[in-house]
Formats: C-alpha cells, structure tokens, sequence
C-alpha cells in the first residue's frame, strides 16, 4: 500500500460518527446563528459552539489522525529492518497495549533464531553451491596458462595466472572483513591485468606514512572496497585520457579512523555530475534496486558505499572530489580496526 493509505482505509470507519458530529454541530451553529441575528440569541452561544467545532477537530487529530500516523510510520521502520532497542521509551506509537504486543512479537519474529538460523543455512548452502563453479574457472585458467607456457608465450601465461589469482580472492575468499594489505595486493593483481591492455600509459602509486605502514597494512576493512573504486577510476578517468596517467592509493589514519583516497588524474567531472553522484552515495541508495542504479552509472561505487554503510554504519562511507581536466579523488572512511578485540568490540562480523 502506498504511505497513509492505511490510515485512510481505517479513518473510514470512524468518519461517520465525525461526520454525524460535525453536521449536528453545524446545524445547532447556523440556528443558533439565526436566533442572534433575528435578536432572539445569545452571542455567547455562537461562541461556545465554534469553540465545540474547533475543540472536536484538535481532538480528532491528536487521538485520532496523530496516533494512526505515528502507529503506521513505525510499521514502516520496522518492516525496512529498523528494530528499537528500548520499546518502553516509544509507547505512545501504539494505537492500544493489544497493538504493542502485536508489534511486538513481530519484531521478535523477524529477529528470532530460527529465522537467522534459516538465513544463515541458506547463506552456507548457496557458498558451498557457488564453490563448484569457480574450481572449474580456476582449471581452465590454469590449462590454458599451461598451453602458453608450452606456445612460449610467457606473457599470455602471465596474464591468465593473474587472472586466476583475482577470480580466487573475489570468489573463493568469503570473510566480510580482510586486512588492507591484501586488498592492495588484489590491486596489484587486478593492475597487472590492466597493465597488459594499458602497457605504459598507466602507473599505480601507494603512498603511506612509513611508520604507520605495518599498523595500516594489518587494519580490517570489507572486501573488494578498493579494488572497484580503482577499476572505476581507470576506466572513467585515465582510460579517456590522452597521454600517461597516475593513479595513487593513499592511506592515512586518526586516531579512530582508516581515511584512504583513491585518486587519477584523468579527465575528471564536471560539478553538476559531482553533485548529483554524491547525492546518490547520501541518499538511501541501497533502496534502489539493481537495473536503476546501472542505468544511471556508478554502481561500483554506490555497491562500495552501501556495504560500508551495512557494516560500519552511516557515518562512515565516501565522498568525492573532482575538477574537470584534473582528476578525481575518491576519501573512503572506515573505522580504525587494528586488531581482534577492536573487531569483536564493534560486533563486526
């Protein structure tokens, strides 16, 4: 149903008695209105009746039209996965105490143990599932690596095991969090790659303060965050360049955060497609479904901020920043994780 149309499919179950109210008000206000002018009235009874009419709606909209309101926008919240901590604080939502415990165990259904249990069955069974495919990757790869060995073609060999190499981090390896040294090293990979198609017009630079190298390289963040964000970067940026191109991977910590920009110096954007690509990683992007998200571009990015999003919260996420001819730099914020305790602290997964 559309937002409200809930309230109006009940409000019109009760509209009568209001409207009964409202006419009988209405009739005794005109006579009486009448009685005044022919001399017969009093003032004060035209006044009390106005009073009565203006009384009956004020009441009608806060225990009427507010609660209803109030009751579906939490319907609302909780169907779109929002759960409250301390319902005690929020019983004036409910419509009755019958509703409270309706809504209620509602709640608890959707968060109860058998239906993550089911979720997570599920979530193992489809990994297991989705493990026979990428073998089969991985063997013609590796056959194929085998016959340019053989051919002498050393360079087509290369490519084909760095291709296997990529494939199995992004396939086989399932861990939502992995440390930043190894998703710099499927960089690496995913730029060797591109290095064969590039050859010397595109170089990779990282750049990160030397003694906080070993702490940054052991910091956990999720999964393919950079690899995307670079890919994204050569083919928008330096792919439509002419001439030789930089891309920098640059980390740097606070005291609480991770920041890591991701920058090219290709042709950039202009500020109305900056602006509204920024929006886009503000907004509830994960709403949107798949087909809109591709139609407007930038999927990579959004996919990156979004699952950001789901596991650290809406606080951290990415920004960016671009001039035309210049580049473009994606900042990617992220919590500072160095260790297990600090993982475990933030009920990471």
């Amino acid at each position: 149903m559309k937002k409200h149309e809930n309230f109006r499919y009940i409000s019109k179950r009760i509209s009568f008695i209001r409207n009964i109210f409202q006419c009988i008000c209405c009739a005794v206000l005109i006579f009486e209105l009448i009685l005044f002018l022919n001399g017969n009235g009093s003032i004060w009874s035209v006044i009390f009746l106005l009073i009565l009419l203006l009384g009956f709606h004020v009441v009608w909209w806060i225990w009427i039209v507010q609660p209803f309101k109030w009751c579906e926008a939490l319907t609302e919240r909780i169907l779109n996965g929002y759960v409250m901590k301390d319902s005690s604080e929020n019983d004036y939502l409910y419509l009755s105490p019958m509703n409270q415990q309706q809504t209620q165990k509602m709640i608890g259904v959707l968060n109860g143990p058998q239906v993550v249990d089911l979720n997570k069955r599920q979530a193992q069974y489809l990994a297991l599932q989705n493990q026979i495919n990428p073998h089969f990757l991985y063997n013609t790869l590796e056959s194929i690596r085998g016959e340019a060995l053989i051919a002498g073609m050393d360079s087509v060999a290369d490519m084909t095991e760095a291709l296997a190499k990529f494939f199995r981090y992004t396939i086989t390896k399932v861990e939502n969090l992995v440390s930043v040294q190894e998703e710099l090293d499927n960089c690496e990979t995913y730029f060797l790659i591109q290095k064969y198609r590039f050859g010397d017009r595109i170089e990779l630079h990282v750049e990160c303060d030397a003694d906080d190298w070993d702490d940054i390289m052991n910091c956990k963040i999720p999964k393919l965050t950079l690899q995307p964000i670079l890919e994204n970067s050569i083919i928008h940026g330096t792919e439509l360049k002419v001439g030789r191109s930089n891309l920098i991977i640059a980390f740097e910590r606070t005291k609480e955060r991770l920041i890591i920009r991701i920058s090219d110096d290709g042709i950039g954007m202009d500020e109305e497609k900056l602006a509204q690509l920024n929006g886009r990683l503000r907004s509830e992007s994960s709403s949107m479904d798949y087909k809109q998200q591709n139609e407007k571009g930038g999927i990579a990015l959004v996919n990156v901020n979004n699952r950001i999003h789901l596991i650290f919260g809406e606080e951290y996420g990415m920004h960016i920043y671009s001039i035309p001819d210049k580049g473009t730099d994606v900042e990617i914020s992220v919590p500072l994780l160095t260790n297990e305790e600090s993982i475990r602290n933030r009920g990471m997964l």
